[in-house]
């Protein structure tokens, strides 16, 4: 594994272990020219996806967009960066497990929107209002009228 450091071709594992959900393993390593070190993440792949975006494009599943979708939605927010991790494992898990290999946007969307009402009301309605295409502050009540019961609170 080359270092994000400095490049350098060769990195020692230093420890190794199984994530929270047995989906992957985690890896200490370091690199011996900087001294550098990180974390890497070993997954079994059970297919390759793809991703039929609204123009009907195709593109290859992109694991790391949709981690950074769930971070930018959840920035700033009492979310564990775990809960974030399991949350993209189990995504993932569940795309690959349909027996689809290409898998609409609006079923992934719908899968996270899923795994972030349940997570942190905030980070959903963030997400919401990018994945439903906000445009004016009433979209915003509207959503959460329909949503999100506040109404008891």
């Amino acid at each position: 594994m080359r270092c994000p450091f400095c490049g350098h071709e060769e990195t020692q594992v230093k420890d190794s272990r199984p994530t929270e959900d047995n989906s992957s393993i985690r890896r200490r390593r370091q690199c011996p020219a900087c001294g550098a070190r990180f974390t890497t993440f070993e997954r079994v792949q059970l297919r390759e996806l793809m991703v039929i975006k609204k123009d009907n494009n195709r593109t290859v599943f992109d694991r790391e967009k949709l981690v950074r979708s769930i971070n930018i939605s959840c920035r700033k927010r009492p979310v564990n960066p775990d809960k974030i991790e399991l949350i993209t494992n189990s995504i993932q898990r569940r795309l690959e497990s349909s027996g689809e290999t290409e898998i609409p946007t609006k079923v992934i969307g719908e899968l996270v929107m899923d795994a972030l009402k349940e997570l942190d009301r905030v980070a959903y309605l963030r997400f919401a209002s990018v994945y439903k295409d906000f445009q004016e502050t009433d979209d915003f009540r509207k959503f959460i009228d329909k949503n999100l019961n506040l109404k008891n609170e």
